[in-house]
């Protein structure tokens, strides 16, 4: 008879990762190498814009800001460990870094989704009820939405860490992923993966699910608004809507499909994985704000800046 205390105390880890091959490691290490240093400095000259730039002090370019420090949090919880381990031969993550990774994810994930969804909130006020944008629309208003999307955050996370501390490992420690999330860990635990599964897809899940589609009608609400207005600006608006929604369906499709079955195949969870950890944070900034006029004009004013302070600097001999 097994008793709790002959039960092997799991201390680490191991990450399989993507691919056992060599040559598909390499390709990853390069490409995953390539996004990351990408997203890290598209997202970080968009909150170097935004807060140098008077013009773009809006409740818009406020919640765009913080969704950019968001998307670089995203893209740091897991993503460098992943590119130094495609260098090493063994691949592992201690268990308090496994915890840290799930509690991480879903801060920013959780994070995110609340404030997408005010950001969809400011939208449709600013479409929808102009004349009373200003007033619903305040500082305060958008200082307390993005305090709001980080209590929800963490208290999210909160939970899902509460939970996974609460599971036995005795034995199983291979995780086939990169970095470290219920779904896969919490199916090398030693007891019913059945209520395991029923939890996750009631807190995780049907939230992401439930987000999507006030999102979704959000932007149907909108578009129909600008339609009945101006043919022209409907237009303008269905291309932008278009590639809003492209990047939500992006963020929430993984999580969505993830979360609601959480005994579908490591393979198709790794591959949607990447697309909400890596790409996802790499097309916020280009579809939501590098494609804004405003943000174009205010990159160019704040690039002549740089090169005239460049040019005006006197060099010195030695």
């Amino acid at each position: 008879m097994m008793t709790v205390a002959n039960k092997s105390i799991v201390t680490e880890f191991v990450l399989l990762g993507l691919s056992n091959s060599w040559e598909l490691q390499i390709f990853f290490f390069i490409v995953f190498s390539v996004f990351y240093v990408a997203t890290m400095v598209s997202n970080s000259i968009i909150v170097v814009i935004v807060i140098s730039d008077s013009h773009l002090h809006s409740a818009m370019y406020f919640l765009l800001t913080n969704l950019s420090l968001i998307d670089m949090s995203l893209a740091s919880f897991a993503t460098p460990k992943m590119i130094i381990d495609y260098l090493t031969d063994h691949k592992t993550i201690s268990f308090d870094g496994c915890i840290a990774q799930i509690f991480f994810l879903h801060l920013f994930t959780g994070t995110e989704i609340i404030l997408l969804m005010a950001m969809s909130f400011d939208r449709y006020i600013a479409i929808c009820k102009p004349l009373r944008y200003a007033s619903i629309i305040s500082p305060q208003v958008c200082i307390a939405l993005v305090v709001s999307s980080w209590i929800v955050g963490i208290m999210h996370s909160m939970s899902q860490v509460i939970f996974a501390l609460t599971l036995p490992f005795c034995g199983p420690n291979k995780i086939d992923s990169f970095f470290c999330d219920l779904p896969v860990v919490f199916q090398l635990s030693c007891v019913d993966t059945y209520v395991l599964g029923l939890f996750m897809i009631s807190t995780s899940g049907i939230i992401a699910l439930s987000c999507f589609i006030l999102l979704f009608n959000s932007y149907v609400i909108v578009l129909l608004t600008i339609k009945h207005h101006s043919s022209k600006g409907s237009s303008k608006a269905l291309s932008t809507c278009t590639a809003h929604f492209i990047v939500v369906f992006m963020f929430f499709g993984p999580c969505i499909f993830i979360y609601m079955w959480p005994q579908n195949s490591f393979v198709i969870e790794k591959i949607l994985s990447v697309f909400y950890t890596i790409f996802t944070p790499i097309l916020n900034p280009v579809i939501y704000t590098l494609r804004n006029h405003e943000v174009n004009s205010a990159m160019r004013k704040l690039g002549s800046k740089f090169l005239n302070f460049s040019t005006e600097t006197p060099s010195h001999s030695f």
